[in-house]
């Protein structure tokens, strides 16, 4: 053992978490379900209006931002905190919820930050598994999993890496079953399938819901997003928050961002016929892939997975490898249909050799 101080039993215990996010310059980024186009100009433009001395050396005012949010979402600003990402969202939820040993559930293979924060926290993690053949939220086993003492339940909807999601009816199966747990909805590709409990944050005190600008809004790099709950569960958030965690100039990217409506109805537009196309693709190479409601899919390559995904990144596509998750699967992300059919080309190539 080595002097100095020495880290908790739970962050010894934890797996570390390593996203590669190296080497991506320059190819085509089908591996991060990013938007693929950019965000709006509007949004560009509005940030180049605060780039100045002036504006930079001042730290971030949020009533603005906080207006503007809550006229889109259609709630109100003290039922909703702004957040550095989803990532802090599912922190702060965590840090102001569990304690150490408390029992948490979520669902495996998901969003990696929903284990990742909840160890950090010291808590118990409990991972239920999507059903092996067409990848379904097992609600019957959900349902009999949560437990009295259950203080998170943490769902992605649709989820990510299976493009998979939970129907209202079930959510509000979960949201009755766990009254005392804080229940996550995390609707982070939202834009892509329309479902939402997002309304109910005043008819069920258990309920929070989290929206991030990484994906459909273009602004990954920003680290902009918002979680909403009803107002007293917002305020025990806010104590538990760093008053400055998000930019001004994310801000700023944020408010321009939801008022080019016409912007992202036009790409969303775009990336639903992409995943059509994707689909016909993979068919006519007798691909097998699961139904996505999100901006990818995955589809089964079974021992050649990390094969085509290396022999892509070698002609300028990515795509993301989840073998490791669920055997034999990759993921795509769904860009235009000009990008989704080079990948369709280029894979193409590579099937039949």
């Amino acid at each position: 053992m080595t002097d100095g101080p020495q880290p908790r039993d739970a962050v010894r215990q934890m797996a570390p978490y390593h996203p590669p996010t190296g080497g991506r310059s320059g190819k085509l980024r089908l591996d991060f379900n990013e938007n693929t186009v950019g965000c709006s100009p509007k949004v560009i433009e509005a940030i180049s209006q605060y780039l100045t001395a002036d504006h930079l050396t001042v730290y971030p005012e949020y009533v603005d931002a906080m207006a503007d949010l809550a006229a889109f979402f259609k709630v109100k600003p003290d039922e909703f905190a702004m957040t550095n990402g989803t990532d802090e969202a599912i922190q702060v939820l965590i840090n102001t919820y569990i304690d150490d040993g408390d029992d948490v559930l979520t669902m495996r293979p998901s969003y990696a930050m929903y284990r990742f924060y909840s160890e950090v926290a010291g808590g118990s993690v409990r991972e239920l598994e999507y059903r092996k053949k067409d990848l379904a939220f097992p609600i019957d086993e959900f349902l009999a999993a949560l437990r009295p003492e259950t203080k998170a339940v943490l769902i992605a909807n649709p989820n990510n890496p299976t493009g998979t999601g939970v129907t209202l009816e079930n959510i509000e199966l979960i949201l009755e079953t766990a009254p005392e747990a804080a229940v996550l909805i995390d609707e982070a590709y939202f834009e892509f399938c329309g479902v939402t409990a997002l309304p109910w944050i005043r008819k069920h005190p258990n309920l929070f819901v989290s929206r991030t600008f990484s994906k459909v809004y273009g602004m990954a790099a920003m680290r902009c997003g918002c979680i909403f709950s009803n107002k007293d569960n917002i305020q025990w958030m806010r104590k538990a928050q760093s008053p400055y965690s998000v930019n001004m100039l994310a801000t700023v990217a944020a408010r321009a961002a939801v008022k080019d409506t016409e912007y992202i109805a036009r790409y969303v537009g775009e990336i639903l016929a992409a995943r059509e196309l994707c689909y016909f693709g993979l068919d006519k190479l007798n691909i097998p892939y699961f139904m996505s409601q999100a901006n990818f899919v995955l589809f089964r390559a079974d021992d050649r997975a990390i094969p085509i995904r290396n022999a892509l990144r070698e002609r300028g596509v990515l795509i993301r490898d989840r073998s490791y998750e669920i055997p034999g699967c990759v993921r795509v992300t769904i860009g235009t249909r000009e990008q989704v059919q080079r990948f369709l080309t280029e894979l193409e190539a590579l099937w039949n050799k």
